[in-house]
């Protein structure tokens, strides 16, 4: 059965990640770099996190399944980008910037992986804590 709260939990925390990721492209492109910045940090900031909750959702009562559903699949699937990160790659390496964009792409890859096995390794720290 459908259930039409979940669409609204997920639509909710999409807004709210997809402006979060707008937010950091609109303040990384203040620094006038000629590396997509902001998509960088968006992806590994969303793995970070989405680590800590799979890492913490088993020990902690306040994440609820709909809970869940509003940070993982909303908010941080709005706030990580696959598609903007394939474009700009594509982009530079359409510039002429090879190396750029193979070091996007090493660096969205490993450090988002990275991003989520800190996070599971901080919700691990926060569970002895408690």
């Amino acid at each position: 059965m459908i259930d039409l709260t979940e669409f609204l939990i997920v639509g909710i925390g999409g807004f709210l990640g997809s402006c979060a990721r707008f937010s950091l492209t609109k303040l990384s492109a203040c620094l006038k770099w000629n590396f997509p910045l902001g998509t960088l940090l968006s992806n590994v900031i969303a793995g970070i996190l989405i680590g800590l909750i799979i890492g913490l959702e088993p020990h902690v009562l306040w994440i609820t399944p709909k809970k869940k559903l509003f940070l993982t699949t909303g908010l941080l699937g709005g706030l990580s980008t696959f598609s903007t990160f394939s474009l700009e790659t594509i982009n530079l390496f359409s510039d002429g910037k090879y190396l750029m964009a193979l070091g996007n792409i090493l660096l969205n890859l490993a450090l988002s992986l990275f991003g989520v096995i800190l996070g599971m390794c901080f919700a691990k720290m926060v569970l002895k804590k408690v």
